[in-house]
């Protein structure tokens, strides 16, 4: 399992660490249990920089910071973190293929084509081999429904503008349909994002980069009613 912290979050995170997940290597690198009560209200920009946040970029629909959400601090960060801490691990343990980062009180979840998730060449529809890995995903996040899903589509720089960003939507919508109409994922928990090429993480001008580019993101980050529950039982402590 490749586990890696992204730079923009360094700065934050030298503020103290206390690992205590110690088998999980996402929380190894970014244990937001014990980050939580020290970054406080710093937002959801981080989360949102990994998986594509360019407000009024075409496919955005709309701001992903309303979506995130900003970071719970004191100590229902620390709660919810845990939970996150958690599930983070579930995902490590169970789909090795993915590359799995907590950021802030979320988790991003990556699907290249080295990686698990992928698509046929210039196909949207889901293959049998990345159903597996979708099935086990699916069957994680019902067992945490008190979270938001954000599902965002990238491509290689390959083919035109036009064309990357209308398949880059197909297959973000065809992995959110997937969980949403074969897994029974409430439509609600879910928002889909796609950014055709504009987003890209490697080189375009190699096969092993380009490769890395048609990817599925998914963010995973606590809802209103997590949040909530985490602030009241703060209070009662």
């Amino acid at each position: 399992m490749k586990t890696t912290l992204k730079k923009l979050s360094i700065g934050i995170l030298a503020l103290g660490l206390v690992f205590n997940l110690s088998s999980c290597q996402a929380t190894k690198n970014a244990n937001s249990s014990q980050k939580g009560a020290v970054i406080g209200a710093a937002g959801g920009a981080i989360l949102g920089a990994i998986i594509g946040n360019n407000t009024g970029k075409k496919g955005s629909g709309g701001e992903l910071g309303a979506v995130i959400g900003g970071v719970v601090g004191g100590t229902a960060g620390v709660l919810i973190g845990k939970k996150m801490d958690k599930q983070a691990q579930q995902i490590e343990e169970e789909i090795p293929g993915a590359v799995v980062e907590r950021i802030d009180d979320g988790i991003v979840v990556t699907f290249d084509e080295n990686s698990g998730v992928h698509f046929d060449t210039n196909k949207y529809n889901i293959t049998n081999d990345s159903e597996v890995l979708l099935n086990k995903l699916a069957l994680i996040l019902q067992e945490y429904p008190d979270t938001n899903v954000l599902v965002v589509g990238h491509t290689d720089s390959t083919g035109s503008d036009t064309y990357n960003m209308t398949l880059s939507q197909n297959r973000a919508q065809a992995v959110t349909d997937y969980f949403t109409k074969t897994k029974g994922l409430s439509a609600d928990r879910l928002t889909t994002r796609w950014f055709g090429e504009e987003q890209p993480v490697a080189d375009n001008n190699t096969a092993e980069g380009r490769s890395k580019n048609r990817r599925v993101n998914i963010g995973i980050v606590p809802n209103e009613k997590m949040k909530e529950d985490a602030k009241k039982e703060a209070g009662s402590n």
